[in-house]
């Protein structure tokens, strides 16, 4: 009875689209890019803007394969679970829910990537520059005005320059940029500059020629851990997806029959509920590591 009722819809709908000279694709894309952008996650509507600018907003197209993907194979999985197109719908509701999250992770990755090589530019070349001026807060105004700094450092730096100026010492200015961009490389580049400050500049240049090694050594161990998270993701996923199918391989080694036969009973059904609600947890955590903060600590 379900099977006819969600059949009658899909007709329905798709005798009605064709009727008003609308594409069933180009409707189901349009629908689900109001959707998202009526009820994605706030924090997701917060980094929307900074994703365009990058290039990594999904499309309404890449949002329709994930629905494909995510919640297919969500219903897919549920339906196979309980054997009910009522729990298969629900789950699908339920996974593409998940969808804006998602994306808002492959956001922050891309965002984050984006600042660590901002701060890698930043760090480098304030020591060029100090290498010449012998002044940090010089230095800073020689890396501003090169016109090599982006947005949000570059506003930063500025801030940082008023700051210095404004207490007279660069103390209070380097810990705020610190706290807001806690990466080894700025806070173990800010730690010599004020020692020199302080000290004085004399014998000054072995100390930033380390500090660049460092830097290099630091940005070399971002760049592999990067690639052995990718590696150890795909490999998660695999996993995580294949628990899934734990079901399917209980119904192998028994009769189906007997399996249904077990879900009239409710704590079969509420056990199965937890092997799922588990089992994404555990993805869920796992794409949320992989896509933390690119070397920051």
């Amino acid at each position: 009875m379900e099977l006819i009722i969600m059949l009658t819809i899909a007709v329905f709908v798709l005798s009605y689209r064709s009727q008003n000279g609308e594409s069933v694709y180009t409707f189901i894309i349009t629908t689900v890019s109001e959707i998202y952008n009526k009820f994605a996650p706030y924090s997701y509507q917060e980094v929307r803007a900074k994703s365009k600018e990058l290039g990594t907003e999904y499309t309404p197209k890449e949002y329709m394969v994930q629905v494909i993907l995510i919640g297919g194979g969500a219903a897919v999985g549920a339906y196979f679970y309980f054997y009910s197109i009522v729990r298969a719908i629900i789950y699908f509701a339920i996974a593409i829910g998940f969808i804006p999250y998602l994306a808002y992770l492959r956001t922050m990755k891309t965002y984050s990537e984006y600042i660590f090589e901002l701060v890698q530019v930043y760090c480098t070349n304030v020591i060029n520059e100090f290498t010449t001026t012998q002044s940090f807060v010089k230095a800073l105004e020689g890396v501003r005005d090169s016109g090599i700094l982006e947005e949000p450092i570059y506003s930063d730096v500025c801030k940082v320059i008023d700051m210095s100026y404004a207490n007279g010492t660069i103390d209070e200015a380097v810990a705020w940029f610190d706290a807001k961009y806690p990466y080894y490389m700025v806070k173990n580049m800010h730690q010599l500059f004020v020692q020199i400050t302080k000290e004085g500049a004399k014998d000054s240049g072995e100390s930033l020629e380390n500090m660049m090694l460092d830097i290099d050594l630091l940005v070399e161990g971002v760049y592999r851990d990067k690639m052995d998270r990718q590696t150890s993701h795909t490999k998660f996923i695999t996993f995580g997806v294949a628990l899934y199918g734990l079901a399917i391989l209980v119904q192998a080694l028994m009769n189906v029959q007997t399996y249904k036969t077990m879900l009239s009973e409710w704590y079969v059904r509420l056990l199965l509920h937890g092997i799922i609600a588990t089992n994404t947890y555990f993805i869920i955590s796992g794409e949320k590591f992989y896509n933390e903060d690119t070397g920051v600590e």
